[in-house]
C-alpha cells in the first residue's frame, strides 16, 4: 500500500509497535521442552487481548484450498518458512534454531515480522554466524530503501550480504508489500540488479525479509503442505521488518 494520510501512518505504526512487542515475548519463551503450539496459543492471547487480528490465520493463496490453519509460523533447523505452528507439537530441543514469524491487523492494517533465535544452548558457531549475517543482511535490504531506488536495489543489497558470508538463499520466496493486505504488490526479492524492478516511493509499505541457509538454500515443501525445508537439510534463518518508505529514508515500523 501507499500510506497517505498520517491516520494510515500512525495506524501502522501502533500495530508494528504491538507486533514487535508480541515477537519479544515469544523469542522469550523459546526454551528447550516448549512446543510451537504452545507459542501459537500464547500468541492468539496477546492478539485477543489487544483487540487485535491474526494476519496469517485462515489466510488463502491460489496454492492452497484450505486456509492457512494458524496464526504463527514456527519453523525450526532446515524448515525456513510457513511452518503452521498450530500443528505442531513436537517440543523444541537444545540448540535448535527457531524462526517465529507473525503478522496482526490492527485498525484496518497489517503489519508482519519475523525473528530468529537459538534455543538454549548456541553448540554451533555455524548456527550464530548464519544469524549474524542474516541479520546484518536485512539492515542492508533496509538501507537501500530508499525514494528513487528499486526493489532490485534492495535484493542486490541482501544479495551481496549472502554471498560475502557464502549462504545459499531461496530464489522462489521473497519480501512483498503489506498493509490492506498480508501479502501485496511489489515483490521485494533477496537477489537482483540495480535499478531493475519497481521504483520505490513516498509511503509504500513493504516487508523486507531475508531467508539465508547454510546450505544450498534450494527447497522443497514439506507433507503438510506450507513447510519450506532445505533440500540439503541445512540450517536456515530468516528476520522480516515491515517498513514505510519516508523523504527521510526507510522507517521500521515493527520495532517497540
Amino acid at each position: 500500500m501507499i500510506a497517505r494520510t498520517e491516520k494510515e501512518i500512525e495506524a501502522l505504526r501502533e500495530g508494528g509497535k504491538r507486533l514487535a512487542k508480541h515477537l519479544r515475548v515469544l523469542s522469550g519463551m523459546v526454551q528447550v521442552g516448549v512446543t510451537p503450539r504452545e507459542l501459537e496459543d500464547r500468541a492468539r492471547e496477546m492478539v485477543a487481548a489487544d483487540g487485535d487480528e491474526l494476519a496469517f490465520y485462515g489466510y488463502k493463496t491460489a496454492k492452497h484450498e484450505e486456509p492457512y490453519p494458524s496464526g504463527l509460523c514456527v519453523s525450526v533447523n532446515d524448515v525456513i518458512v510457513h511452518s503452521p505452528a498450530s500443528e505442531n507439537s513436537t517440543p523444541i530441543t537444545d540448540g535448535d534454531v527457531v524462526c517465529l514469524d507473525f503478522g496482526i491487523k490492527h485498525d484496518g492494517f497489517f503489519t508482519d515480522h519475523a525473528v530468529t533465535v537459538i534455543a538454549g544452548t548456541k553448540r554451533n558457531p555455524e548456527d550464530e554466524r548464519l544469524l549474524k549475517g542474516t541479520q546484518e543482511a536485512i539492515i542492508a535490504g533496509i538501507a537501500a530503501a530508499k525514494i528513487g531506488n528499486t526493489t532490485g536495489d534492495i535484493g542486490y543489497a541482501v544479495e551481496r550480504v549472502a554471498k560475502k558470508h557464502n549462504f545459499g538463499f531461496p530464489r522462489n520466496l521473497s519480501g512483498h508489500g503489506v498493509g490492506l493486505k498480508v501479502h501485496e504488490e511489489p515483490h521485494v526479492p533477496n537477489f537482483g540488479a540495480p535499478g531493475s524492478g519497481v521504483k520505490l516511493e513516498e509511503g509504500l509499505v513493504i516487508a523486507i525479509e531475508p531467508m539465508m541457509a547454510l546450505g544450498s538454500g534450494e527447497l522443497f515443501v514439506d507433507k503438510d503442505g506450507h513447510s519450506y525445508r532445505t533440500k540439503d537439510g541445512s540450517r536456515t534463518a530468516h528476520f522480516e521488518h515491515t517498513i514505510i518508505i519516508t523523504k527521510n529514508g526507510p522507517e521500521v515500523l515493527t520495532r517497540e
